[in-house]
């Protein structure tokens, strides 16, 4: 793979935010019993939901049952565990792995549910949870994986496992515990220990405080407007969707713009007012770089942080820690990926800024190309180019449509399941969803809740994560959701989507399929546990079918007429695909090396000025050009610092690769077909991480992936090495 990644890839990604939010993926903490009258008996949380496949009764959830809950959950799995140490029968995969993977249930239980609210439905009581349970969650996760007598016991199975009698599935996973207590740190002296915990301690409580600044920032962080003539450009739906913006914000009579998740806005490519575009722009990149909710600080504490665990563990830096455990490796295959495309990219990027500059100049305007001016005369040289209206492409993408007649639709012809509504299941929010999965022979599969539309209290971007992980040790099936942040029509109006955002609805429902297939015994290694440059494949294969003749024939209708979208329009737009992709490359380019560069950081390297360090970073890689800011700046790369994929943005790029060389092959053999559609299922989506994942990918591929699939689809040729 690493062979593979070296030769040129100069294709462009458009890439989607996503990724589970980040406290499903970490921990736990060590406090002693709530108080009697702390622990609520009707607390709904104690026990398993009645509802099917203990789906969350949100109805019955309150605020005030989290804490109790988290509290005892804590408690009983401590329990759990030292009951396992105590235990003094030789130590087996029975007894110590398997008990293991049946303790704390109710911890379990409560953190799936608190932070997928506290992520999608946030409110200021969650948050003040979230910040005192950050460092208590730390510290239960330490005095499990800390623990030196648990570890022994541990060390001791893995040390025998060739000898003893276990599947290949069991195998997985002790190497998987065994490797995770390592990486934890328990091989370390108390004095080290010592120190992990602390450090420990204080990330978590960084990561929650960089999160919730960000969360803060979505209300307060707008661009409000008075003069409706400096709307001037947008649409007149758009226009309505703003007042009533600002109408509920508190600001009747006047305009709101919310700033989305990343760098780029997308508004910017309609709006005419080049003073209103800059004021924009400046609110999207220099957000949370000063005031209450400013990130400057966390940032560069938190790479050094990281930098100080990771020489602890035996490594140079947090990226080199990091990689070990994905497929990539080391942080020399991420580079030298990202190098053999720099080359090329800016090549791409060159030709697109002399054309934009071009635009401009002939308009009579006196300026030199800005970053808050490329979107917009992008969008000039685009319709000059392809004579493509955005607008009028979105009149054939209405929300709902999409969903049923092109997402549901594919993934019937090619898995032959079907999306049913239950609309008698609770759901914490008016605007999600819930849906049962029935698999072709009528099985019940999964629960899915679909919450696509943007609100205040949810976090930007999309991702999936799961309420109930799928389990058969603990019988247990998947209830999964899908968010997005899709700005709802005005009032009795329909819900118009980009085909970005339509494309978008394809990845997410990937990553949910991943978990509802999933199909494996034990609970760490079910659905989407796995690395995260692999986790992005499933999602990034699904993404191609939103532009399959036979689907988007299903869905592409016109919201008013029901007529098909023209084969002219259709035809533009897929030509347009490749139009702004050195643009688009070369802002998430610059964010996954940003990454990369925070998290190469020796421990013995100071605190950083992030401004000046990004300048620095960019700059050592050829890729600082002030038009095209990365996709996340620092100070709100929240994959990167308040995520989980610290040293791990490059992951799209990785499994992009994989999923084209997939793709391609399923083109090959027959295409939208179930037979194709049952053999990805079996060998990928169901298997989840109970085998090492390139002998997944080769189970399916027939051999491993080929970066030629890619270079095609983005019409691009391999340079020589």
């Amino acid at each position: 793979m690493k062979h593979l990644l070296a030769t040129a890839i100069s294709s462009a990604l458009l890439l989607t935010a996503c990724s589970e939010p980040q406290t499903t993926t970490t921990n736990t903490q060590t406090e002693q019993t709530a108080t009697a009258a702390q622990v609520q008996p009707a607390n709904p949380l104690f026990v398993k939901s009645a509802l099917q496949y203990e789906t969350p009764d949100f109805n019955a959830i309150k605020d005030e049952h989290f804490m109790p809950a988290f509290n005892k959950g804590m408690t009983e799995q401590m329990a759990e565990v030292q009951a396992i140490i105590n235990n003094s029968a030789k130590p087996d995969f029975s007894n110590t792995i398997v008990a293991l993977e049946k303790s704390g249930e109710l911890l379990t239980r409560t953190r799936s549910i608190f932070y997928n609210l506290a992520g999608s439905d946030s409110n200021p009581a969650r948050r003040e949870i979230q910040k005192e349970l950050a460092p208590k969650m730390a510290a239960h996760n330490d005095n499990i994986f800390l623990n030196k007598a648990l570890f022994e016991k541990v060390a001791a199975i893995h040390a025998e496992s060739d000898t003893l009698a276990l599947s290949a599935e069991e195998t997985r996973l002790l190497d998987v515990y065994y490797k995770r207590f390592v990486r934890a740190g328990a091989q370390l002296n108390e004095e080290q220990k010592q120190q992990i915990r602390d450090i420990n301690t204080k990330h978590s409580s960084l990561t929650t405080q960089f999160s919730q600044n960000l969360l803060a920032l979505t209300k307060s962080n707008v661009v409000l407007v008075a003069d409706k003539a400096q709307l001037e450009g947008l649409p007149a739906g758009q226009i309505e969707q703003l007042a009533n913006a600002a109408t509920e914000a508190g600001h009747p009579g006047q305009y709101l713009i919310k700033i989305t998740n990343t760098t780029r806005q997308p508004i910017l490519a309609a709006l005419k007012n080049r003073e209103l575009r800059e004021k924009v722009w400046r609110a999207s990149a220099e957000r949370a770089l000063s005031g209450e909710n400013s990130n400057r600080e966390i940032v560069a504490e938190l790479a050094q942080l990281r930098a100080q665990k990771a020489k602890l563990l035996g490594y140079d830096s947090w990226a080199a820690f990091g990689l070990e455990s994905q497929m990539a490796k080391k942080p020399e295959a991420v580079f030298d990926m990202f190098a053999s495309m720099i080359p090329a990219l800016m090549q791409n990027v060159n030709a697109e800024a002399a054309a934009i500059q071009a635009k401009i100049d002939a308009s009579g305007e006196q300026f030199k190309l800005q970053p808050w001016d490329w979107l917009f005369y992008a969008e000039q040289v685009r319709k000059d180019k392809y004579n493509l209206d955005e607008n009028a492409v979105k009149e054939y993408f209405e929300f709902n449509r999409v969903l049923e007649d092109g997402v549901f639709f594919t993934m019937n012809r090619l898995y032959g399941i079907t999306f049913k509504p239950r609309n008698d299941l609770p759901v914490y929010h008016p605007d999600v969803k819930a849906y049962e999965l029935f698999d072709a022979d009528g099985k019940s599969l999964a629960i899915f809740f679909a919450d696509y539309f943007a609100r205040e209290g949810k976090r930007g971007g999309a991702w999936m994560s799961s309420f109930v992980k799928q389990s058969g040790l603990k019988e247990q099936k998947p209830v999964v959701v899908n968010v997005m942040n899709i700005q709802k029509g005005a009032s009795g109006e329909p819900t118009l989507i980009s085909y970005d955002e339509a494309t978008t609805i394809f990845h997410e429902l990937g990553h949910g399929l991943h978990g509802m297939f999933s199909n494996v015994k034990y609970p760490t290694l079910s659905g989407t546990s796995v690395s995260r440059d692999f986790v992005e494949f499933p999602s990034t294969f699904e993404e191609d079918w939103a532009m399959y003749p036979e689907v988007i024939a299903n869905y592409a209708k016109h919201h008013e007429t029901g007529e098909p979208i023209p084969d002219e329009l259709l035809t533009k737009v897929i030509q347009s695909r490749s139009f702004n992709q050195g643009f688009d490359t070369l802002e998430y380019v610059a964010a996954a090396l940003l990454d990369m560069e925070w998290h190469s950081l020796p421990a013995d390297a100071p605190l950083q000025d992030i401004e000046k360090f990004e300048q620095q970073a960019l700059t050592k890689h050829g890729v600082n050009v002030p038009f095209i800011p990365p996709r996340y700046k620092s100070a709100f790369f929240s994959h990167s610092m308040g995520g989980g994929y610290s040293a791990g943005y490059y992951a799209y790029m990785w499994s992009e690769i994989l999923a084209a060389d997939a793709f391609a092959y399923v083109q090959e053999q027959g295409g939208l077909t179930r037979k194709m559609g049952d053999k990805y299922r079996k060998e990928i989506l169901e298997v989840g991480n109970s085998r090492d994942l390139m002998e997944s990918f080769k189970a399916f591929r027939g051999q491993e992936p080929d970066t030629s699939a890619l270079l095609k689809r983005r019409g691009l040729k391999a340079t020589v090495q």
